[in-house]
């Protein structure tokens, strides 16, 4: 069962601001982008068919706190953690580093539901084929990520 994934990300132009730094925002497209990642390594999707509904994972919360900066060209280093696996929802830990130095890190929850079109969107239990392949991390990254230390 897997707990952690590892990608990288190179930092393209339209990823800084002016400053010429990563501008904040980028840290979520970055931790979104992670999490396709690691489900496509399980085989599946943040969008997927299952018993003839269509699955999704809404978001619950995210946030992320800034250490350093990182610029054009640097290629970040991404440690996806599974902090909890609740029976219908995933939170997940992002921790970013360059080298030795930390970055930044950050959080999101998401919730597994069933997103039909022109139907009401509802949470449902995290299908066996997804669940079966995932365990938390035994060590998690909590201390600043939803403004608490652990």
């Amino acid at each position: 069962m897997v707990s952690e994934f590892y990608t990288t990300r190179r930092i393209e132009f339209p990823d800084t601001d002016m400053a010429g730094i990563v501008h904040f925002s980028r840290f979520f497209v970055f931790m979104e982008a992670a999490e396709h990642e690691f489900l496509r390594s399980l085989g599946t999707s943040v969008s997927t068919e299952w018993n003839g509904n269509k699955i999704g994972w809404p978001r619950l919360a995210a946030s992320c706190d800034y250490v350093s900066p990182a610029r054009f060209e640097d290629v970040l280093d991404i440690r996806l953690t599974v902090v909890r696996k609740g029976g219908k929802s995933m939170t997940y830990g992002f921790e970013f580093t360059r080298d030795e130095t930390e970055i930044a890190r950050g959080m999101l929850r998401s919730v597994c539901c069933i997103c039909n079109p022109g139907e009401a969107i509802r949470s449902m239990p995290i299908p066996d084929f997804i669940a079966d392949q995932i365990q938390e991390a035994p060590e998690q990254i909590e201390e600043g990520v939803n403004g608490a230390e652990s």
